[in-house]
């Protein structure tokens, strides 16, 4: 079992930036790619970002490209995401995600590919 504990959610103005921080225990971190998810009231869950076991490969979706960076630390087991130029359109629950595999690569935008889940942190960026 992998136990995952999000925190840096707030509320902060539109351009505004917030980093998030997702701690792991109970496994090696490093067996694991590491993702960011996030669900905005009345829609699906939407993968955000991804990195891989060694954090030499990342994965974003469009909207946040050149906005959110994802980054990890093996040595303290934890995970990021820094939010730079938030907008209203990022308001969501935050969820930080961790699938066990072999491949140093792998950043998946599958959510179905990840077995272990956060309890989620709130974002919400007022205009």
């Amino acid at each position: 079992q992998v136990q995952l504990v999000e925190s840096g959610g707030g509320l902060v103005q539109a351009g505004g930036s917030l980093r998030l921080s997702c701690a792991a225990s109970g496994r090696t971190f490093s067996n694991y790619a590491m993702g960011w998810f996030r669900q905005a009231s009345g829609k699906e869950r939407e993968f955000v970002a991804g990195i891989g076991r060694s954090g030499g490969t990342t994965n974003y979706v469009d909207s946040v490209k050149g906005r959110f960076t994802i980054s990890r630390d093996n040595a303290k087991n934890t995970v990021f995401l820094q939010m730079n130029s938030l907008k209203p359109e990022d308001t969501a629950v935050y969820y930080c995600a961790a699938r066990f595999t072999f491949s140093l690569l792998s950043a998946s935008s599958s959510e179905n590919m990840y077995a272990y889940w956060g309890q989620g942190t709130h974002v919400i960026v007022s205009s």
